[in-house]
């Protein structure tokens, strides 16, 4: 039994194999483009601060302090303080946990409804197809913010369900995407070659078709991780998303906004710290498509 279970994922690596290959040649080739480096030099900052945010974090993010609010900038707060006297670098810190939460969690949910109901539909067509789409057209008929909204308002507002109804307004972008992917490649030899030995239909999907159709997937997400954070901040700004004292961005954005004019560090910072994320991911995306695509990419 364990051997057979040894052979199977085996035989899946090797599978694989090529599209690892190819995922190490394409980190090469990132290394040639500036503003790709850019990127992941901002994410990995990101992804750190997220890692490390206790060691860094010189005050408790949540922790009130009257008699210090509206601090400007200085060595003891390096980014002020808000109206109760939180450290605003501790709580931009803090906040980079929840974003990158967000990120991923939306992201990954996306992509795993998406890709499942996107090969289905494009392996299988006929009126499997004619539903998936029609339900994936439905879903899209509707601004994405509009829609979650609408779930984040029947669901109650909070940071747990503001992720989920993202989620489920995202899945149909990645399901139509992988469909095309799909019936590009299902009639190509290396397919019909398989079909031709016998290999059934759940195994030519999962270890020749999908595996060579993730290239344009991997730019759609690499780009929906920070579009998922902007979005989050978006509801949290309306008062919809993480509830305070969380120290999430949006939710701080929309505090700090009311006393701009005089007290401008309670909003810039946590909004910078949008902007950075939101432009490592695009530039990361934008690599990968210059790379992943044959016309575009440099040699």
């Amino acid at each position: 039994m364990v051997s057979e279970s040894s052979s199977f994922w085996r035989r899946a690596l090797e599978n694989y194999r090529p599209a690892i290959q190819e995922f190490g040649h394409v980190l090469h080739l990132l290394r040639k483009s500036p503003l790709s480096v850019l990127g992941f030099i901002l994410f990995t900052g990101f992804i750190l601060t997220a890692a490390i945010a206790p060691f860094i974090a010189r005050y408790d993010p949540v922790e009130t302090n009257l008699s210090e609010a509206f601090q400007a900038p200085s060595m003891a707060h390096l980014f002020g303080t808000d109206q109760m006297g939180r450290d605003i670098w501790s709580r931009v810190v803090w906040g980079s946990r929840i974003s990158l939460r967000v990120g991923v969690t939306v992201v990954a949910f996306a992509l795993c409804i998406g890709t499942i109901l996107g090969g289905i539909a494009g392996y299988v067509g006929g009126i499997v197809d004619e539903i998936i789409m029609r339900f994936t057209d439905l879903v899209l008929a509707f601004p994405s913010i509009v829609l979650a909204l609408a779930f984040t308002a029947a669901l109650g507002a909070g940071l747990d369900n503001v992720i989920f109804a993202i989620s489920i307004t995202w899945w149909p972008w990645y399901a139509r995407l992988v469909r095309g992917q799909v019936l590009s490649i299902r009639e190509l030899g290396y397919v019909e070659a398989a079909r031709s030995v016998g290999a059934g239909g759940f195994r030519i999907l999962t270890t020749h078709i999908l595996p060579n159709s993730f290239g344009p997937v991997i730019v759609n997400a690499s780009m929906d991780f920070g579009w998922a954070i902007l979005t989050t901040a978006s509801l949290g700004f309306l008062g919809i998303g993480a509830q305070p004292p969380q120290p999430e961005w949006g939710a701080m954005i929309s505090t700090g906004r009311l006393y701009f004019t005089d007290k401008y560090w309670l909003a810039t910072f946590p909004g910078l710290a949008i902007l950075f994320v939101v432009l490592a991911s695009n530039l990361i995306g934008d690599g990968l498509g210059e790379i992943l695509n044959p016309r575009l990419r440099r040699r």
